[in-house]
This record gives C-alpha cells, structure tokens and sequence, in this order.
C-alpha cells in the first residue's frame, strides 16, 4: 500500500471519530487547517499490514505535529 501523501504536499487536517480508537493526543487545535506535508513513515504492526503517520507543517509559527493516515486528507484547493 503507498501512501496517500507525499512529502511537500499540502493537506486538510481532520480529526476522526473516539470510534476508531485511543489517539496519543488531540489535533482538535488544527482540525480544517492547510498544512505541508515534511515527512512520513510507516509500521506494519502485523504481517502485510501497513499505515503511515505523517509530520505536518502548520499554523502561523509553523509547527511540526505528527499525524495518522486518517487524520490527513489531500487538499485540493
């Protein structure tokens, strides 16, 4: 599976529901920003499954904040 965001690649921050599970923290603060994509990784945490977690520029001061596939969506504007 490849991920669905490239490094340089701007994307909408969208946090997801409590249904899909505990999350480290909450990204509530960024949710409908424009971010940049800086970089990505992958686990598998079982055989031939994979995710990735992606570092995202964002906001005025432009932190970095890590983010899962799912919280990230391609911007299209």
């Amino acid at each position: 599976m490849d991920p669905k965001c490239k490094v340089g690649q701007k994307v909408i921050i969208r946090p997801v529901s409590e249904q899909s599970g505990p999350r480290d923290s909450t990204i509530e603060p960024y949710a409908g920003q424009v971010g940049e994509v800086t970089d990505y990784y992958w686990l598998s945490p079982q055989a031939g499954k994979v995710f990735y977690l992606y570092t995202v520029r964002v906001g005025k001061n432009r932190n970095e904040i890590a983010l899962h596939e799912d919280e990230v969506e391609p911007y299209k504007g």
